[in-house]
């Protein structure tokens, strides 16, 4: 019964789409793989976070202010009152259902503009790097500040602690995401698409002195499911589950990885390599 209402509901909102098939992001929204936001944000208790792993597995990216989203679908609960879009944009070129609450984009009859990229001046991205060292770990997280509003939108039942509060508010960021959140947006969102960006820098066969003395920074050192990058002549930096964002000595960074891995000039999916990427 629960199932074919869901149904109904949707088909319903396939109807509804043509009036207002675009949406526009005016400040972060997280977009996620999953319409049941209230799944994820707080649970069966009105209080928990869902994890897995510990990690937000439903997040996909936050989108950034001026993303525009096309509008494929309408998901709505009516015992709550809320609406769900299945979205795309090309700010997020990849396969998959993704979904974002009506309430945080603003619903347009006419497509919007593209959101307007501009890469910031080095420097500028090398110190907001620095500035995010010893943030959290947020899987999907490019807003390392997080989102407060997440709190208004989805309000707990009782008392949160401080940790539950971060991943609420989506506080952190990933890999890939602290250089998309540098990078004001302009640096492909996800690993698997760094892995072939910019240019190759010719590591391949290389020591790890000449491997670093070939980088530069913001180059980055890219391998199955993970991205590093280049900071300055001395340290890279990089955002683990573990860790958060933190910046290593680049000689040891380099030697650790040469223990399992192979300094490449091209990625390979099923190899154990590495490789350089010059995107600036």
């Amino acid at each position: 019964m629960v199932l074919r209402l869901a149904a109904l509901i949707i088909i319903a909102g396939f109807l509804r789409v043509n009036a207002q098939p675009y949406a526009l992001a005016e400040d972060y929204v997280p977009v996620l793989n999953t319409y049941d936001f209230f799944l994820v944000f707080g649970g069966s208790d009105g209080n928990t976070v869902k994890l897995k792993d510990g990690l937000i597995a439903e997040m996909e990216f936050i989108a950034l202010p001026g993303t525009s989203f096309k509008v494929h679908e309408v998901i709505e609960f009516e015992d709550r009152n809320l609406k769900y879009y299945r979205v795309t944009t090309e700010d997020y070129d990849y396969e998959g259902n993704f979904y974002v609450d009506s309430r945080m984009v603003k619903p347009l009859f006419d497509p919007p503009a593209k959101r307007r990229k501009f890469v910031p001046k080095k420097e500028d991205m090398i110190a907001e790097l620095k500035r995010l060292e010893g943030y959290p770990y947020m899987w999907g997280g490019n807003c390392a500040d997080g989102i407060e509003d997440m709190l208004k939108y989805y309000k707990s039942k009782g008392d949160i602690s401080a940790a539950t509060k971060e991943l609420w508010t989506l506080k952190g960021v990933d890999c890939s995401g602290l250089l998309y959140q540098v990078s004001n947006g302009c640096t492909p969102r996800n690993t698997s698409s760094l892995a072939t960006f910019g240019k190759t820098v010719d590591i391949e066969g290389k020591t790890t002195e000449e491997i670093i003395a070939a980088l530069r920074p913001l180059d980055l050192i890219v391998l199955k499911g993970h991205v590093i990058i280049v900071l300055d002549g001395n340290n890279v930096i990089e955002s683990s589950p573990v860790t958060g964002v933190h910046r290593t000595e680049t000689r040891a960074r380099l030697e650790k990885l040469l223990e399992t891995l192979s300094p490449a000039n091209e990625f390979s999916k099923t190899g154990k390599v590495f490789v350089a990427r010059r995107w600036d």
